[in-house]
């Protein structure tokens, strides 16, 4: 479980959003590092279970680091106020699909997915769906899928407007093929990560999203005709 403290800290740096200020409270941060970290070990050790090769990961494989990339951006705050967890299957270094914790006092959400991925996985992914559509279907009308998670994220902004070049307007996976991006996010309340035994049930929630997360992946890793 995730100690009050860590998300206290994250809480007290969204207000305190300055370099003086974290270096004042760098022993603080150097235990919220090692709290986010035991979180880490543990969700692979319960995750490995079923999904075996996220145990070829690191620790710092899944981690991020809290200081922002103000290089190329107007927001200047130098840190994150937010912990992140990426859990890929694939392996670190590779564009694909795989799992992410998100730590926020009050936004935290677990998800599963692929998040806008460049145009050549776009591509595949798109296909993947359009020739195993039932399959698809399948993985996203599983009970606890269903229960859990509901469908696919769907944002307006990332939607296409008509049908992807190369596919049909009146093809039955259109309200899929549209996507940009093929996400699946559940939100957690504090208390969710907090309490005895909160790894548990986010590896739980994570391994609904397993058969999503293949499915993709299995595109991804297609070649132009089809195999893999």
């Amino acid at each position: 479980m995730l100690q009050h403290s860590t998300l206290q800290f994250l809480r007290d740096l969204a207000l305190n959003n300055n370099k003086e200020w974290f270096h004042q409270n760098r022993k603080r941060y150097e235990e919220v590092k090692e709290d986010y970290h035991q979180l880490i070990d543990r969700l692979l050790v319960l995750t490995s279970k079923w999904e075996p090769s996220l145990s070829n990961l690191q620790t710092k494989e899944c981690a991020f680091r809290i200081n922002r990339d103000i290089r190329f951006s107007k927001d200047k705050r130098p840190y994150k106020t937010h912990l992140g967890i990426s859990l890929q299957p694939l392996g670190k270094r590779m564009d694909a699909a795989g799992y992410y914790l998100h730590l926020e006092e009050g936004a935290s959400f677990v998800a599963g997915g692929i998040y806008m991925p460049q145009p050549d996985l776009l591509k595949k992914i798109r296909k993947e769906i359009a020739y195993f559509y039932s399959d698809f279907l399948e993985t996203l009308q599983q009970v606890e899928f269903q229960k859990q998670f509901g469908d696919l994220d769907r944002e307006e902004n990332l939607l296409l407007k008509k049908a992807p070049r190369g596919f049909e307007d009146e093809t039955e996976s259109l309200h899929y093929l549209r996507l940009k991006s093929f996400t699946a996010t559940q939100p957690l309340k504090d208390e969710d990560l907090t309490r005895q035994g909160a790894e548990s049930e986010i590896a739980q929630r994570l391994s609904i999203l397993q058969p999503l997360v293949s499915f993709l992946n299995n595109g991804i890793m297609a070649d132009e005709n089809g195999g893999l």
